[in-house]
């Protein structure tokens, strides 16, 4: 992945893995880093998508555009895709926009390039001749539009479907008394369980196994998962068994299971709910350390388990969840503010070695974050 002037970087260029951890100090674009796979979605989706409004849904050219871009107010995304990531890429493809500057202002396409790179065909670059001819059609990305993205669409449906999680159990919880209204997308997994009614019960049953399974290591006497429907409204419900002295008096329902039970739930069911990129934000919210520094092991065995793994982008401020002697360095990567833009590090020579020599992440990389945290907090002892 490479960036210019996108939210708070200004340039970066990444590789990034099967898996992948963001960290770094508070406000160092975290969530912004994530918003350039959640901003490709919203352009790629056929319905309600689009490039003029995943801007203006983002507060306009203003707000998308790095504050450095003084010379340069070009934003870019040049991102390569693959089946995995031990391979080579098979696609290539790179968006460009600007402010119009006059005018209605609108945003127009400065650059839009889609390369097969298993051939090295190139199949379009725009700006051409048609655009030149009608400067109307470059506020329409190919990507967005049936009629025009046929030779690439598994790379639009790939992109369409990434799913964004930040699980909030409250919401979840009282989602009757909140109303009907949720923000598109379901960011927030008010839906989860309507989500999981509209799988197919056969699909449903299995999963649920599955997550019951890994769920029965980190949740206390739970013995059964189980989906229902009320038989008065028909709305979906989940319910577990958890031991007890007298028979069939544990089962409760998810308004009653803890906040972390809730949100292990919604993480292990996105693990097994596609095969597109997962964006998890701080998964270890509302969860005991000790069931944060299982997180990782939970999650491989349910990938495990899945018809195909995902590829999962994290953000997090655990050590805890970066304790985990599994975790690859090059999995990390390291935000760090500057006078020219937010940085993206991969782990030095320096974190490898001590890694290598028997450091977790959490020892050998976290302790760079947390020194920007106290210089941070310093600011409120003033």
């Amino acid at each position: 992945m490479r960036l210019k002037n996108w939210r708070n970087f200004k340039t970066a260029d990444v590789a990034l893995r099967e898996r992948v951890y963001v960290i770094g100090p508070n406000a160092s674009g975290k969530s912004n880093l994530l918003d350039v796979f959640r901003f490709l979605r919203d352009v790629a989706k056929a319905e309600g998508g689009g490039l003029q409004k995943s801007v203006k849904d983002r507060g306009g050219i203003a707000k998308v555009r790095c504050l450095l871009a003084r010379k340069d107010p070009q934003v870019s995304i040049d991102i390569e895709i693959g089946d995995r990531v031990d391979e080579p890429p098979s696609w290539r493809y790179t968006l460009a926009f600007k402010g119009e500057g006059k005018g209605l202002n609108r945003v127009l396409i400065s650059k839009e390039r889609v390369e097969k790179l298993t051939t090295g065909e190139v199949l379009f670059e725009r700006p051409d001749d048609f655009d030149r001819n009608d400067a109307a059609l470059l506020t329409q990305t190919r990507l967005e539009q049936i009629s025009t993205n046929r030779g690439f669409r598994e790379v639009a449906e790939f992109l369409a479907s990434t799913t964004y999680l930040h699980l909030v159990p409250q919401l979840l919880k009282h989602a009757d008394q909140l109303g009907a209204y949720r923000l598109e997308s379901d960011p927030f997994g008010q839906a989860f369980l309507e989500r999981i009614a509209r799988t197919p019960e056969k699909t449903r049953n299995a999963r649920l196994r599955r997550i019951e399974e890994a769920l029965k290591i980190s949740v206390p006497n739970m013995a059964e998962l189980r989906f229902t429907k009320d038989p008065a409204s028909g709305a979906p419900h989940l319910e577990a068994l958890y031991k007890h002295w007298r028979p069939d008096a544990g089962w409760q329902r998810e308004d009653q299971f803890s906040d972390g039970t809730l949100r292990l739930l919604g993480i292990m069911w996105s693990l097994l709910d596609g095969d597109s990129l997962l964006l998890l934000e701080e998964p270890e919210l509302s969860l005991n350390e000790e069931i944060v520094k299982r997180i990782n092991a939970l999650t491989w065995r349910i990938q495990k388990s899945a018809r195909y793994r995902r590829q999962v982008l994290v953000t997090t401020h655990s050590g805890a969840l970066l304790s985990d002697a599994g975790i690859d360095p090059r999995e990390i990567l390291r935000l760090e503010p500057s006078d020219d833009g937010t940085k993206i590090l991969e782990a030095s020579a320096e974190d490898k070695a001590l890694i290598a020599a028997g450091y977790s992440v959490a020892e050998a990389i976290m302790p760079k974050v947390r020194a920007h945290n106290v210089d941070q907090l310093a600011l409120f002892e003033q």
